[in-house]
């Protein structure tokens, strides 16, 4: 196998898939599985997302699932990607996360998203304000009051939290996460493994106005891409199409409600096939060496600092599997 180094970090967003005859628990127990051996290979870190009324999505409890994953390993760095901010009280995930940093020093990454991270039911289930997103800068910067010791509310403080100083990222797919992570001189990563349209965009805008601050002190870009690997192209192919399958469901389904085969045939057979292309555009798929090819154009491409794949395959084992195959391929150094 010849093997493409690649130049930057590279971690994990792991979205505890919860796969065709598998369980919650079964994603739940496969996120640590998967964690330890990203561990054991050499990635930097590994990220869970929020997410909510998604039956394939088992990381709707984010700081929970950190706070497992944390316990289960020794030294990768664990974090949210992301916390959707606007849904919670930015005290409550001060103290959330003030918690996991406590528990688990110099290892807890906090990333923060402004979407609701589910459809527009589920966001009235949630009690969230329908115009929350739009104070999404000003709750950023209190919670990073909360998590330094200079609280921006008189009188209140986050106990945990106070002095941990977790590190925060903003995470987007648009310009407004780029504009607003440089002028707060916070990290950035970019969604390009869903909606990839404003990436090159995002990224440079981000770095021509990016300001220095105690957190950073140069521009920061993690960019995201799906990889499949596998032993041979023809069992990618095939998980790819599981992937697509899949995809069509989440897509075009309605809870309670499943698409039949047919359906999702028909749907793929579609105008609307478009906008599934669209959020898959950035897929690593094949064997070991033309996935290590493809990071190395990505990260080019999307002039990353870091990269962060998102093994796409239909169950652990398959996942397991890709993130072996994919570190050997691009000579990740075991810690």
């Amino acid at each position: 196998m010849a093997r493409v180094p690649l130049s930057v970090p590279v971690s994990i967003l792991d979205l505890a898939a919860v796969g065709p005859n598998e369980t919650v628990r079964d994603a739940l127990s496969g996120s640590v599985r998967l964690a330890r051996r990203a561990e054991e290979l050499g990635y930097l870190r590994v990220w869970y997302a929020e997410h909510h009324n998604m039956e394939t999505i088992a990381s709707s409890a984010t700081a929970v699932l950190i706070a497992h994953v944390a316990a289960n390993t020794e030294r990768i760095r664990v974090g949210a990607g992301g916390v959707m901010l606007p849904n919670h009280s930015p005290l409550v995930i001060a103290e959330q996360f003030g918690t996991l940093a406590e528990l688990y020093p110099g290892r807890i990454d906090l990333g923060l998203g402004r979407a609701p991270g589910t459809d527009p039911h589920t966001l009235r289930a949630l009690r969230r304000d329908p115009n929350a997103a739009e104070t999404f800068p000003h709750d950023v910067v209190e919670l990073q009051g909360y998590l330094s010791a200079e609280s921006r509310i008189p009188g209140v403080n986050a106990t945990p939290g106070r002095g941990t100083n977790v590190p925060l990222y903003i995470l987007g797919s648009s310009l407004f996460g780029a504009q607003l992570a440089a002028a707060l001189g916070l990290p950035y990563a970019f969604a390009s493994h869903f909606a990839p349209a404003a990436l090159h965009d995002a990224v440079r805008i981000y770095r021509e106005r990016f300001q220095a601050s105690a957190q950073l002190e140069e521009p920061y870009v993690i960019t995201a891409v799906n990889v499949i690997a596998a032993d041979s192209r023809e069992e990618a192919e095939r998980q790819f199409e599981a992937r697509r399958r899949t995809l069509v469901k989440v897509l075009f389904g309605q809870p309670g409600r499943p698409l039949s085969d047919e359906q999702v045939d028909a749907l793929l057979a579609s105008p609307r096939l478009a906008q599934l292309e669209e959020m898959v555009r950035y897929t690593a798929l094949g064997t070991p060496d033309a996935v290590a090819e493809y990071l190395d154009w990505f990260r080019e491409h999307s002039d990353a600092d870091e990269l962060m794949v998102v093994h796409q395959g239909e169950s652990v084992d398959a996942r397991l599997r890709s993130l072996e195959l994919t570190a050997h391929a691009i000579g990740l150094a075991p810690v």
